[in-house]
């Protein structure tokens, strides 16, 4: 973690360290907005950066990713390994559009080869920000802490109306079926609505998860192509090629 932004964490700072920090955070929302202002439609996969390509998850990530692009979405990611590399490699691979919002770390997260446009953040929260801001469905593969905060991020966001109730899909019933009871006795408790289990879906089936992106987004938010938006090259904006 950037050194400033340990001691931004550690409490209270002098007014102008304060200041020259929110200044830092307002360049990378900044710096993000104007990396994937034209990125178009997108579809967001997380996932863990440690699965190596002779992986299971590798392969099964990588051909939902090429069917969800082949709707016409643009796949994002975290930008680096694993099933994030998958993802994007998936969308490459049948000439869809694939981005990247990496995370700078003190070891460094290294961006896939697999990118159309990638933006690196020193922040997490401004990361999940900008991943959560330019896309209209989510896909939660299998992986570690990182990938549940970004899931539970979108999930209460969704819950609490701060976005639009955007399909979530959790991918591998089995890797998965432990945090789902935990999300039962959550029900049970009465800390959760019972109609919370309704902002998400569980599967294994690929063409089962494709099929509840595509009716509930394209028709649901008049999506493709109507979404896109054109660059103005006087401010030298420009598409994805």
């Amino acid at each position: 973690m950037p050194t400033k932004e340990i001691e931004f964490l550690e409490g209270p700072q002098s007014r102008w360290e304060e200041f020259k920090f929110l200044n830092a955070v307002l360049f990378e929302f900044m710096k993000g907005l104007r990396a994937l202002h034209f990125v178009g439609p997108c579809v967001t996969i997380f996932g863990s950066a440690r699965f190596k390509e002779e992986h299971p998850y590798y392969k099964v990530t990588e051909g939902l990713s090429a069917l969800i692009a082949q709707l016409g979405f643009t796949i994002m990611t975290g930008g680096g390994p694993g099933l994030m590399e998958a993802a994007n490699k998936g969308a490459k691979s049948v000439g869809g559009k694939s981005v990247g919002c990496n995370i700078v770390l003190p070891k460094e997260q290294y961006a896939n080869p697999y990118l159309d446009r990638s933006v690196n953040i020193r922040y997490f929260f401004v990361r999940k920000t900008l991943l959560i801001k330019y896309s209209y469905a989510f896909v939660v593969m299998p992986g570690g802490f990182g990938t549940l905060d970004e899931f539970f991020e979108a999930l209460t966001l969704v819950q609490t109306k701060k976005i639009s109730s955007f399909p979530i899909v959790i991918f591998d019933k089995e890797f998965h079926q432990k945090l789902m009871d935990y999300v039962e006795i959550l029900k049970q408790k009465n800390t959760i609505s019972p109609l919370d289990l309704g902002l998400y879906m569980v599967t294994d089936n690929i063409e089962e998860a494709v099929t509840y992106i595509k009716n509930n987004t394209i028709e649901r938010f008049g999506l493709l192509p109507k979404k896109r938006i054109n660059p103005l090259s006087f401010l030298g904006e420009r598409k994805l090629k």
